[in-house]
C-alpha cells in the first residue's frame, strides 16, 4: 500500500500540485526528468544513446520473414525470453493465419537459440520455435509479460494480450511463457469501449493496430494497459486499468509534458509505446516508443531497389525516442531528440524499421541492453542489441567548467547516500545537505564533503561532520556541485542490497 501511496504523492509533487517534501525511501531514482530536480545552474540534463553492439537475432526461419515485429524481451530467473511476430515471407496483409508468435531463448541476453518445439508445425517442420498460431488477429501484436502481481496462480504466471480493431484485444495466460490459452473466449477488451472520437472514422478502424503493452504495476497495485488510439489524425496512446486482467476501465489519453521552461512537446506519430517499468525502479516507467516520421522519404527508388525492401516500405522513416512516465496519463518527454537514430546505410531509413522491443533488461554487472527492430521489409530483417551502464538513460551533467543541481525538499529512509555517477580523472561531485529552506546543515557543508571520484553504479558519499543516516525522515534539500561528472541516479541504503 505505500507503494501506491508514494506513487500518488510523487506524481502530484511532478504536476507541481504539492509543496510538501517528496518522500523517495529508499527507492532508486533516476535523473530522466525533473521529478527531483529544484535548480539547474551551469549543469545539464542530459539524455544518453545506447551503443550500438549489432544483431541479436536473425529473423530467418520460412515462418518468419521480412515483417517479423512487435518484439517482447523479458528476463526472469536468468532466462531470457523473446517473442515476436512471424509473418511468412512476404505477405503484407495486417492480419490472418500467415501470421505466429515466434519465441526465442538466452542465458544472457546475447546469444540467442530457437527452441525446436512440437506445438505448431510449418513448413514441413514437425518442429518449430512457434509458441502460437492459427487465432489471427491475435498472433498480429501479441505482447506477453510476467506478471509478479502477489498470489497470481501459477498457471497464469505468463499474460498477454493480443488481437486488433475487430474484434478486439484478447487475454492469454500461461504457466512457462510457452503453452498459452485464452483467459475467456470473448475479448476483455473492444473497440468500441475504448476508442476516442476526435477522427471518429479512423478511431473506429485502427484502435489496437500496433503494439498493444500490459504489464502489473508495482506502484499502483493494478494492471496497466497502454494501447494504440488515432486521435486528431495522429498516432496515440492511451491507457486502461484493472484489477483482474479482465475488466477494464474507460480509457485515458496519454499527454506529453516538457522540461520547465521548454516549448510544448509535439504531438508526433508514435507507432509503439513500449511503456513498461523500469526493473531497478518499477515506480518509474520507461518507454522506448517509435516515432514514425509519415511521408518523410529518404531513399531513391534505385537506393530501395539496392537493399530489396519491399516496395510499400520506404516512403517513410522511423527512430526511437525516450519518454517516461510516473503515473497517470502524462509522459515526460524530457528529450525530444532520438534515444535511438538511424546508422548509417540505405536499410537504416525505411519505413517501420529502428522500432524497439519491449522490454530494457540486465545483461551485465554494470550493463542492461535495449533491442531494436532493424531492416522491416527487408530480407536482411532482424533485431540487433543496443547498450547502455545500468541506470542510464540520463544524467545530470556538468562540464570541464563545473556546475551544481539543488534538489527539491525530500525524505529519505535511514540508508547512506549512494550515487550512480561518472567522472572525469579531473572531475568530481561533492553533495552538501541543507535543510529545506537551503541552509547547509551543520557537518554536511560542501567543504566537509569527501569528493567523489570515478566512475561505479553505487558510491556511497561521506562527510566529516556526520553520518546522514541521522537526518533520516527530515526535509533536507541536495545540492550537487560537479565538474566533468554525469550523475544518472541516487538512493539512500546500503550498497547491494
Amino acid at each position: 500500500m505505500w507503494l501506491l501511496v508514494a506513487m500518488v504523492a510523487q506524481s502530484s509533487a511532478a504536476h507541481g500540485e504539492s509543496s510538501s517534501p517528496i518522500d523517495i525511501g529508499s527507492r532508486r531514482e533516476l535523473f530522466v526528468d525533473h521529478f527531483l530536480i529544484d535548480k539547474l545552474d551551469r549543469a545539464t540534463l542530459q539524455m544518453h544513446r545506447p551503443v550500438d553492439r549489432g544483431p541479436t537475432l536473425k529473423f530467418d526461419k520460412p515462418w518468419e520473414g521480412l515483417f517479423c515485429a512487435y518484439v517482447t524481451i523479458i528476463h526472469v530467473d536468468g532466462k531470457y525470453q523473446a517473442y515476436y511476430r512471424g509473418s511468412n515471407g512476404s505477405s503484407t496483409k495486417n492480419t490472418g493465419d500467415h501470421q505466429v508468435v515466434c519465441y526465442a531463448e538466452s542465458s544472457d541476453g546475447i546469444e540467442w537459440t530457437k527452441p525446436e518445439l512440437d506445438l505448431f508445425p510449418r513448413e514441413g517442420q514437425a518442429k518449430t520455435n512457434i509458441v502460437l498460431a492459427d487465432v489471427s488477429p491475435d498472433t498480429h501484436n501479441f505482447s506477453p509479460f510476467y506478471d509478479t502481481r502477489p498470489g497470481v496462480k501459477p498457471e497464469e504466471r505468463y499474460k498477454a494480450i493480443g488481437g486488433y480493431h475487430e474484434p478486439g484485444l484478447t487475454a492469454y495466460v500461461s504457466p512457462d511463457g510457452i503453452r498459452w490459452k485464452k483467459l475467456q473466449d470473448k475479448p476483455v477488451l473492444t473497440n468500441a469501449e475504448v476508442g476516442f472520437t476526435g477522427d471518429k472514422a479512423r478511431a473506429d478502424n485502427l484502435v489496437f493496430d500496433s503494439q498493444n503493452v500490459p504489464f502489473w504495476s508495482e506502484a499502483e497495485g493494478k494492471y496497466l494497459l497502454y494501447y494504440r488510439v488515432y486521435k486528431d489524425k495522429k498516432r496515440r496512446t492511451a491507457r486502461v486499468e484493472s484489477d483482474d486482467f479482465v475488466k477494464w476501465t474507460k480509457p485515458t489519453l496519454m499527454e506529453y509534458r516538457r522540461a520547465p521552461g521548454a516549448p510544448e512537446a509535439p504531438i508526433e506519430q508514435l507507432y509503439t509505446n513500449q511503456t513498461h517499468p523500469y526493473f531497478r525502479a518499477p515506480h518509474l516507467y520507461v518507454a522506448t516508443a517509435a516515432r514514425f516520421m509519415l511521408g518523410r522519404r529518404v531513399l531513391t527508388t534505385q537506393q530501395a531497389e539496392e537493399i530489396k525492401v519491399n516496395p510499400k516500405y520506404f516512403n517513410d522513416t522511423s527512430d526511437a525516442v525516450l519518454m517516461t512516465s510516473r503515473g497517470g496519463n502524462i509522459y515526460d518527454r524530457t528529450f525530444m531528440e532520438a534515444f535511438v537514430a538511424p546508422g548509417i546505410g540505405f536499410e537504416n531509413w525505411t519505413s517501420r524499421t529502428n522500432y524497439p522491443a519491449l522490454g530494457v533488461v540486465q545483461t551485465g554487472r554494470d550493463e542492461m541492453s535495449v533491442y531494436v527492430n532493424q531492416n522491416y521489409g527487408q530480407p536482411t530483417s532482424h533485431l540487433r542489441r543496443y547498450s547502455l551502464r545500468l541506470d542510464g538513460f540520463a544524467s545530470v551533467h556538468a562540464d570541464y567548467g563545473g556546475g551544481e543541481m539543488i534538489s527539491k525538499p525530500l525524505k529519505f529512509a535511514p540508508g547512506k547516500l549512494l550515487l550512480n555517477c561518472s567522472t572525469s580523472a579531473a572531475g568530481g561531485i561533492r553533495v552538501e545537505v541543507q535543510d529545506e529552506s537551503g541552509k547547509p546543515i551543520p557537518g554536511f557543508e560542501l567543504d566537509n564533503c569527501h569528493e567523489v571520484i570515478g566512475n561505479e553504479i553505487e558510491r556511497a558519499v561521506e562527510w566529516t561532520g556526520g553520518d546522514i543516516r541521522k537526518l533520516a525522515g527530515q526535509p533536507v534539500r541536495l545540492r550537487f556541485v560537479a565538474k566533468d561528472a554525469d550523475l544518472f541516479a541516487i538512493r539512500f541504503g546500503e550498497r547491494g542490497q
